[in-house]
């Protein structure tokens, strides 16, 4: 999730009374302390594109797990943002695009995130924003996302009140990250992300409390490396779930 030019470091001279330095900590290295062994994954007929269309024009009574970090650091007025949840319909299956952010951002730099960022001024609504800053940070038209509905607003410890917007994309997109704010772009099968053997919860202490996060580390078959998706961009792939095995 981009923040634009304000949100690159530029030494102390860049915090304002408003933010407060994160504490460093590796989420790698944090305890698991659970994994929903017990809970089902969702069915694989409710992960294709019609079915998806079909949950968010017409979704159960449901509830989403989690709203908010569990660890806040900025305490002034929420900022709007937005990001896209960009679900891929291939025809061997569907998927979800993130991003690997870059190192030298202020915000979740260097994380695994979904497009998008701040609401600016010119934008008409959350979902225009949405789309705006996945053309700008992965080159992805808007002319190729079929937007189908929304996820709850999800409140980050950075400060930032976010509108997660899903959207179907249309397969053979060919990523163009702007290598100013993405490192890397890469799809996680929707089917690994819906299945809470995969969903890890994990603790750590901060100001002598006992917090904890959601994490779904993920390596593509045959790579040396995973992808670590952890914090917000987790949470609300979290709440996803909760939306599709309801």
């Amino acid at each position: 999730m981009d923040m634009k030019s304000n949100d690159r470091a530029s030494g102390p001279a860049a915090c304002t009374d408003a933010w407060t330095p994160l504490p460093w900590f590796d989420p790698r290295e944090m305890p698991i302390t659970a994994t929903d062994e017990t809970l089902p994954a969702v069915r694989p007929e409710r992960l294709s594109p019609e079915a998806l269309r079909v949950r968010f024009a017409r979704p159960p009574s449901w509830q989403p797990e989690q709203t908010d970090d569990r660890f806040r650091f900025d305490r002034a007025a929420p900022r709007d943002a937005a990001v896209l949840v960009p679900i891929v319909a291939h025809a061997s299956g569907t998927t979800v695009l993130l991003t690997q952010r870059t190192l030298h951002l202020r915000h979740h730099s260097g994380q695994v995130a979904f497009p998008g960022g701040r609401v600016e001024a010119g934008d008409p609504s959350p979902v225009d924003a949405a789309l705006r800053e996945a053309r700008e940070e992965v080159g992805l038209e808007p002319a190729r996302v079929e937007v189908i509905g929304r996820l709850p607003e999800y409140l980050t410890g950075t400060g930032f009140r976010v509108t997660p917007v899903v959207g179907l994309v249309a397969p053979g997109f060919d990523p163009r990250p702007d290598p100013q704010e993405v490192a890397q772009v890469f799809e996680v099968p929707l089917a690994f992300l819906m299945d809470p053997r995969h969903h890890q919860r994990r603790s750590l202490r901060l100001a002598a409390i006992e917090r904890s996060f959601f994490a779904m580390p993920y390596r593509p078959p045959g790579a040396s490396d995973e992808h670590f998706i952890w914090g917000a961009t987790a949470a609300m792939l979290r709440n996803l779930y909760r939306l599709l095995s309801a």
